[in-house]
């Protein structure tokens, strides 16, 4: 009898535990990790890409017809070779109602050489008699000067004689300097005739006359450097400030990077800068030598709107390293901040935040315990712990809505 009692008094006890263990509440299953010191980074990461710290544009200082340029992109060049030669600008061609024109000029210009051919025969035989009658008076005078002082002539004639060589000799001069205008008419003229022929010469015969050394412009490297870019290859006409060629030292580079208004505001020139994902092997370094102060605009792949700083930075590598990047080449550029060695972190992740304070459920004894910690550089994945947790402590990086104060927790770490 007794034995019966005693099994279902097992039997209770058995269904009892079950229901115990059935009704009781299980821990949370988390992960974990341990507090710990290391190196920590404060960095900006953006795309940007090389450009030549130094470029020139080489350009036609004068109108004129350009000779074709014989450098390519990629030559070195030398300060003071010849980069372009430019030509005076060349014969229009004429249409019909032109032509008539420049012909009709040229006829008029033809007849103005007669009529001041004319004018200096004409002026000629003038003076000719003006020198003649200048010196009958000349010699008049004289006489009458001898006999005046004989008392044989009146003092009244002299005085006329004198008047009457006085205009003969005014006369002459004038005569004189009507041959001088008159030639200076005839070749008026006959720059006249000239520059009607010119306006009627036949641009395909323009062409074939070769051009004098004082004709042509040359164009001068302004420095040494290798050819960027050929503006304009082929021959033809340019306008003054035209640009022809482009110039730089492509070892002269530098770095352009387009960052966050609210990331440039960290740094400042000597700021550290990595480089990589640029094609080649390994990391290259650099350094922030300029923050432009003028932000402005650009919208995101998203269709953001972003307000975006120009960063210019140097790259402080060995030049063998990273002879091979050229101008406007893509590199990733990671912008160190803030760098320490011994850093107390723990995972950007564990942190929440309530209010003004942050906090994080820290393990101990299998028990989720909340504690406020206070926090102080931050990157994307880590955090720097400057108290309420010390070194070897158990965090959970990622709590859930089911992990509270006081929760039994186990990790599956």
């Amino acid at each position: 009898m007794w034995k019966r009692w005693l099994w279902i008094i097992v039997l209770v006890g058995v269904v009892l535990a079950g229901a115990f263990f059935a009704i009781r509440p299980q821990p949370v299953v988390v992960e974990t990790t341990k507090v710990a010191r290391g190196p920590f980074r404060v960095t900006v990461e953006e795309e940007g890409k090389t450009r030549i710290r130094d470029r020139f544009v080489v350009s036609a200082p004068v109108a004129g017809f350009l000779r074709r340029i014989r450098v390519n992109e990629g030559d070195m060049v030398q300060a003071g070779d010849v980069a372009a030669v430019l030509e005076p600008l060349r014969a229009e061609v004429l249409d019909v109602r032109s032509r008539e024109t420049n012909e009709a000029r040229l006829k008029v210009a033809e007849a103005g050489v007669g009529v001041a051919q004319a004018r200096v025969a004409t002026a000629e035989q003038q003076a000719r008699a003006a020198v003649a009658n200048a010196t009958y008076w000349a010699e008049q005078l004289l006489r009458e000067q001898k006999l005046a002082q004989s008392g044989d002539i009146a003092q009244e004639r002299l005085a006329r004689t004198r008047s009457e060589a006085d205009r003969s000799e005014a006369t002459r001069r004038a005569a004189e300097t009507e041959i001088v205008t008159a030639r200076a008419d005839v070749e008026r003229a006959r720059a006249d005739v000239a520059a009607a022929r010119a306006a009627l010469l036949n641009p395909a015969a323009a062409d074939r006359v070769e051009r004098s050394a004082s004709e042509l412009v040359s164009v001068r490297w302004p420095v040494t450097g290798r050819v960027l870019r050929v503006v304009k290859e082929s021959e033809g006409v340019v306008q003054s400030g035209d640009p022809l060629v482009e110039l730089g030292n492509v070892r002269a580079l530098e770095v352009e990077v387009e960052v966050l208004s609210a990331d440039a505001v960290k740094m400042k020139p000597g700021t550290p800068l990595e480089l990589t994902r640029w094609g080649g092997e390994g990391l290259l370094t650099g350094m922030v030598r300029v923050v432009e102060p003028a932000g402005f605009t650009k919208v995101s792949a998203l269709g953001v709107e972003e307000q975006r700083v120009r960063v210019i930075a140097d790259i402080t590598s060995p030049e063998d390293e990273w002879q091979r990047l050229g101008e406007g080449y893509r590199v990733e550029s990671i912008f160190v901040l803030w760098e320490g060695k011994e850093v107390l972190q723990v995972p950007a992740s564990a942190l929440f935040r309530e209010g003004a304070k942050w906090f994080v459920f820290a393990v101990d004894g299998g028990v989720a315990r909340r504690r406020e910690v206070q926090i102080g550089h931050r990157s994307g994945l880590a955090a720097e712990i400057t108290s309420g947790l010390k070194e070897g402590d158990v965090v959970i990086p990622h709590p859930d809505e089911s992990v509270t104060d006081g929760k039994d927790v186990s990790s599956s770490s």
